[in-house]
């Protein structure tokens, strides 16, 4: 995307502000930090880019910004990454671990960042965390978010606060949560917490509200909500999205109001995974509104209503520009896998299938790299999606998941399953398993030159762990070869 795309996208009612220093963004392959490090670049701001693990797909998404590879469980590498930063943005959380572990991780990480942050003598820190009442009883994941800003406050670096509901984007976890759940049931049952108050707001109005408080002094050391224009129950948000889709539902007032039935169930029919649901539809028992609105006096600008939210969600589908997705950052640790490559032994288990064409490297590589998402598989599509579900119900990633975008594919991009490992434009594509496996597996799709004519190849690596591994290879070892052998006949064909 171009500068000037860039800075109409996000029109804040500020002056760009480069003058300030360098500034540090944390969670830049997430959701919202995949968005926000473009529209600082736009405005003249020199970033530096905060990951795990160095990776080239860092350097071609962002060649303007620096890359620094740190962890927040890893003091050293903060010091290192904090080095010379004006402003940081705090952007990381732990809700992809599941309820059980994400509290305690956001605590210890957030404390590790605000003294590495006092240690290099950073002089602001911003932050995205959740609304929510603390006169209420809040959900594990609001607690925490509450208890994160907190330690983000309690140093000596200046600290600015903003708390959001959901966020509705493209890409994002609450939209596609509600729109598939509109998609997928002809009947909607409505619980006592459907009644629950929010204030959604857009993913563009997030990134304006991140980069208008760095532009603003008053926002010094201080705490805002940041919400749109509407203040909805959750029942009508989905009413919303109903008519906008033009579809017909029953809905169905029912007593029964466990969230955790509610959020497992929502997983089964959403591309987002358990962990993920689980964490949010805690939250649905707590109204998250705005309860003070002098952000809008400091950041003077008209948040878009939720329908907008959604019509803009829903074009950018259409256009397949979904810039950032939920996905980019789940499972968690992704990026910290074993590749290919780095395995000492190359696994033991294989399983191949090729055939000899005349087509063209560049047609049949465009035609390997349209795998997946609401193409399938070509063939067989029963099979991976009956694996699909299966993972899903281990509350795994599920072929659910999708695509990113449908006419491009990049390293660490997610195809159902599976996760980009490498590409190499009509050569060879390498994705990594993501799904619930006793081992670890990769699927390769290489294109060879042979006499004039290419030789195309799907070829899966496993590496077992232990006698369970073994079953399961042997297990589905004739399945392999069945699917492979239709594959590689409907890549060439579709070429």
């Amino acid at each position: 995307m171009n500068q000037k795309t860039e800075l109409s996208r996000y029109e804040v009612p500020s002056r760009p502000r480069p003058e300030l220093g360098k500034v540090l963004v944390t969670g830049a392959t997430g959701y919202v930090g995949g968005r926000l490090v473009p529209a600082l670049l736009a405005r003249g701001y020199t970033v530096r880019v905060m990951v795990r693990a160095a990776s080239s797909e860092h350097h071609e998404r962002w060649p303007r910004a620096e890359i620094a590879v740190a962890d927040t469980a890893d003091f050293t590498s903060l010091v290192s990454a904090l080095d010379g930063i004006h402003t940081a943005y705090y952007l990381i959380h732990s809700l992809l671990l599941g309820p059980k572990q994400f509290e305690a991780a956001e605590i210890l990480n957030a404390r590790n960042f605000r003294r590495a942050a006092e240690l290099k003598q950073v002089k602001r820190i911003i932050y995205l965390g959740g609304l929510g009442d603390m006169q209420t009883a809040l959900s594990a994941h609001l607690r925490s978010r509450v208890q994160v800003a907190e330690e983000l406050k309690g140093g000596a670096v200046a600290a600015t606060i903003l708390r959001a509901a959901i966020i509705i984007g493209s890409g994002s976890a609450s939209y596609e949560i509600i729109k598939n759940l509109v998609q997928n049931l002809p009947v909607i049952f409505i619980p006592r917490w459907a009644k629950t108050r929010c204030q959604p707001i857009a993913v563009r109005d997030v990134i304006k509200y991140l980069i208008g408080v760095l532009e603003s002094d008053a926002t010094v050391g201080r705490a805002f909500d940041i919400g749109g224009k509407d203040i909805l129950t959750y029942e009508s948000m989905i009413r919303t999205l109903v008519s906008l889709l033009g579809r017909k539902k029953l809905f169905v007032p029912v007593p029964f109001s466990n969230l955790t039935v509610y959020s497992y169930l929502a997983s089964l029919l959403t591309p987002v995974p358990a962990p993920i649901t689980m964490c949010l539809m805690a939250g649905l028992k707590n109204d998250v509104v705005c309860l003070d609105n002098a952000i809008r006096r400091v950041v003077p600008f008209e948040p878009l209503s939720y329908r907008e939210s959604l019509v803009l969600a829903m074009t950018r589908e259409e256009q397949d520009d979904v810039r950032t997705r939920w996905s980019d950052a789940y499972p968690p640790a992704w990026e910290l896998a074993i590749k290919l490559r780095e395995l000492k032994q190359p696994p033991e288990y294989t399983a191949e299938r090729a055939i000899l064409t005349d087509k063209s490297a560049a047609r049949l590589f465009r035609s390997i790299t349209h795998i997946g998402g609401r193409e399938g598989w070509f063939h067989s599509n029963w099979l991976w999606r009956a694996r699909g579900i299966m993972d899903r119900i281990l509350l795994g990633v599920g072929s659910a998941r999708g695509r990113k975008m449908y006419s491009s594919l990049s390293i660490n991009d997610v195809v159902d399953f599976w996760r980009v490992e490498d590409i190499q434009a009509e050569r060879l594509l390498l994705l990594r398993a993501e799904m619930k496996l006793p081992g670890r597996a990769w699927l390769e799709f290489r294109i060879d030159p042979v006499n004039g004519r290419n030789r195309l190849t799907v070829k899966a690596y496993y590496q077992t762990r232990g006698l369970l591994g073994k079953t399961y290879w042997y297990m589905f070892l004739p399945f392999h070869y069945f699917i492979f052998d239709d594959l590689v006949k409907q890549i060439e064909k579709r070429s």
